[in-house]
Formats: structure tokens, C-alpha cells, sequence
């Protein structure tokens, strides 16, 4: 197939990764291992009081969101498109997730903390064995407004970022593209960040701010193609799933696969759960990207070996897509190194698809997700064929919605 040729006609399709090796022979192999991510969940369990203290509705201060069995919807499905899914359909609620409604506050959360703890214990304010909850004391919130968190973004990261450095102190600024929706942006304000705006794409507003942040000593720059704590923070999302999973009775093993699709922007946030889920589950978890049409930037960089050097404007692809979180032009240099060998495979989805799988999860289970979230549910329909005779759990991961507001939701589901 040439890979090419077929995302320039803007078909569906979908492709398997022929780099794909055995997970455990290279797991350790990256610039990110297995001990980092155990380090990053303890320190999330560490902040845990803090986080509790401060989001008093986070129960128990850890920041996690329900798997779901969506039975009704997979019927939905196989009538709807007249085809079968082979294996359970489960869905992974992060559009729960506490404080920013979505994936991304997994890994933007967990950056600021770390970067918190970094600045207050070299000031010598703060210590290893401290309980965290001193946090939340005035001194430092004075302490941290001395400091900025600045970053780019196409709307989830953003929020993510922003209600969570502006609750711990910091002065934020977020530089948002122009596929950023507008309701984001007046919710970041609302909670007393500044935003600016951009006419161009994604890369634009991520140049732009970076290059503002270099200039101030006191600012900090949140790099969601390139930082390794937003990574970190996105795996621990992803070992956690075995728990979860065997709490409801499901088992992952030889004989008992499990496939996830997970929507994919620059593909730090998926990325960062894929390596989560390689490291509990090695080969029997499958895991898939999903893109728009307009917007393939990690399928592109995977299947031509280019990564980040090549971008779907270079292919005469337009970027423009109403998945805001999706439209991203060039993948991460960092996730797409490291996906190279992990990753199963990668599709795309027609922006009209993703309105229908929203209606149709609307009207079956009453969950709403934001066009974005539901780009994932392709996935079954793309890989039952090829994966029928194997039992099969399958997981869509939903990245995000809670927090559209009302008026949206209702414009969309209808």
C-alpha cells in the first residue's frame, strides 16, 4: 500500500507498523525507562494531600477516571456500519478526569507539581520528607507568582496547564492555535489565565511562546511535543489500567488480548499511555493512534521514517479539522521515537465519523465526549477483521468533553 498516496485522497485507512518488535526486548531501551515512570507515580501519590487540599472534590487527591463497558454502543456499532466487533468494547472515561476534563490532565498536572517541587526545594522551602499539603500555605503561592508557566497549545493542555498552575500560584499564559475552541478560551480566563491568540496552526503558537518564555528568566515553558514529564505523566495513566481491569474481572494475558485506540495529536498524551501499557502488559496490549483525515501527523512521521521532520502540510494536507486537540501537522520528535517500535498501527477517521460515533454513544450509553474523544471508535470496526479469531478486549480511550459547556453539548448532539 502506498501509505502516501492514500492519506492525500483523505480515505480512511488504516496501517500497521511493520517496525513493531517484542516490547521487552527494548522497553529500557529510550530516553524514558520503566524506573521513571515508578518514580512519577510516587510522586503524584506524594502530592496526593496536596492535591486533595486544594481540589477538595479529587477523592483521595489521585487523579484517575472509571473504565466503562459500553455494551449497548457496540450494538450500535455492528448495526449502524453492518459489520461485527469480535471481543468486549470497554471505554477509558478520561474525559472524567478531575480538574481539566480530559487526558491531558495527566500529564500537564503532573509537570507543574514537579516543576512546584523543584522550585520550592531549591529556595529551601520545602523538603523530601515534607508533608505536601504545606503547599497550600499562602507563602507559597507568594513564592510561586514570582514565576510564569507559559505553553502551547490546541485547547486540552492548555486547560490543563492553566487551572492547575493558576491554582497552585504561578502566573500563566497560554498561546493557543486557531483551531483552539473559543469556549477553552474564555474558561482559561475565567480562571484568571491569559491567552493569546493565534491566527496560524498548532507549531505557530508553540514557536511563538517558547521564544516569549526564553526571554524571561522567570518563565517556564511546558514543551508538549518534546517534554519528558508530560510523558511520564500520561504513562502512569497507563499501568494503572491493569488494576482497573482486573477489578472488573478481566484478565489480560496469552490468551486474552487487549487492543486500545487512542486518539492522537502530537502524540505525547497517547504516547505516554501506550508505553504505560506496553510496560504492564508487553505484547498482549495492541496499541493504535487515531487521526483525522486532514491531520495524520504521527501516521505520516511513523510510516515514512521521517518523524518529526516531515508534516502534512508537506504532503499538500491542509491540517484543518473540527477535532481541535487532532490538529496537529508534525508528530513529537519524542513520542514517535519511541512509538516507532512499540506502536501496532495508526488510522484516520473522517471528521463526519466522528459526529456520528458522538450521537450514537449519546443515544446508547448517555456519555458525551467532545468530536476529538471519539476518534478511537473506528478501531474495532478496522481491526476485528484482522484479529477475529483471538479473544479480544477492546478499549477506546476517551480524551476528553465534562467540561463543554452546556449550549455546545447540545448543538453537537443533536
Amino acid at each position: 500500500m502506498d501509505i502516501i498516496k492514500e492519506l492525500k485522497s483523505l480515505k480512511e485507512t488504516i496501517w500497521y507498523n511493520p517496525n513493531y518488535i517484542y516490547s521487552k526486548d527494548i522497553i529500557d531501551d529510550f530516553s524514558i525507562n520503566v524506573e521513571d515512570v515508578k518514580k512519577a507515580e510516587a510522586r503524584l501519590l506524594k502530592f496526593s494531600s496536596y492535591i486533595e487540599k486544594i481540589f477538595p472534590e479529587v477523592e483521595n487527591g489521585i487523579i484517575e477516571s472509571p473504565i466503562s463497558k459500553i455494551n449497548k454502543m457496540k450494538n450500535k456499532m455492528e448495526s449502524t456500519f453492518e459489520t461485527t466487533i469480535h471481543g468486549n468494547l470497554l471505554l477509558k472515561r478520561d474525559d472524567l478526569l478531575p480538574i481539566a476534563g480530559s487526558i491531558k490532565a495527566r500529564g500537564g498536572i503532573y509537570e507543574i507539581l514537579k516543576y512546584a517541587e523543584k522550585l520550592a526545594i531549591d529556595e529551601g522551602l520545602l523538603r523530601l520528607d515534607d508533608d505536601y499539603t504545606v503547599l497550600a500555605e499562602e507563602k507559597f503561592r507568594e513564592f510561586f507568582s514570582k514565576y510564569t508557566i507559559q505553553v502551547g497549545s490546541t485547547g486540552n493542555l492548555g486547560l490543563s496547564i492553566g487551572i492547575m498552575s493558576a491554582k497552585v500560584g504561578f502566573k500563566v499564559i497560554v498561546h493557543m492555535s486557531s483551531d483552539a475552541k473559543k469556549w477553552k478560551k474564555d474558561m482559561l480566563r475565567s480562571k484568571g489565565v491569559q491567552v493569546v491568540e493565534y491566527l496560524n496552526d498548532y507549531s505557530v503558537a508553540v514557536k511563538e511562546g517558547r521564544a516569549l518564555s526564553d526571554k524571561d528568566p522567570n518563565s517556564y515553558f511546558i514543551d508538549d511535543e518534546n517534554s519528558k514529564d508530560l510523558f511520564l505523566g500520561y504513562a502512569v495513566g497507563g499501568i494503572r489500567v491493569k488494576e482497573q481491569l482486573e477489578s472488573m474481572g478481566i484478565i489480560i494475558g496469552d490468551d486474552k488480548l487487549l487492543n486500545v485506540y487512542l486518539p492522537c495529536g502530537v502524540g505525547g498524551g497517547p504516547g505516554g499511555v501506550a508505553y504505560g501499557l506496553k510496560i504492564v502488559y508487553g505484547d498482549n496490549v495492541r496499541c493504535f493512534f487515531a487521526e483525522p483525515t486532514h491531520s495524520p501527523a504521527m501516521l505520516l512521521g511513523l510510516s515514512t521514517g521521517k518523524h518529526d521532520k516531515i508534516s502534512v502540510e508537506d504532503i499538500g494536507l491542509d491540517n484543518k479539522t473540527e477535532a481541535d486537540g487532532l490538529a496537529v501537522g508534525r508528530a513529537s520528535s519524542l513520542a514517535s521515537t519511541i512509538m516507532d517500535k512499540l506502536l501496532t498501527g495508526a488510522f484516520t477517521i473522517e471528521d463526519e465519523k466522528l459526529n456520528v460515533f458522538l450521537k450514537l454513544l449519546y443515544e446508547s450509553e448517555n456519555i458525551f465526549l467532545e468530536p476529538s474523544a471519539l476518534a478511537g471508535f473506528l478501531g474495532p470496526i478496522f481491526t476485528s477483521p484482522k484479529y477475529k479469531n483471538e479473544n479480544i478486549t477492546h478499549l477506546c480511550w476517551a480524551t476528553g468533553g465534562s467540561l463543554v459547556p452546556n449550549e455546545i453539548q447540545l448543538t453537537l448532539r443533536v
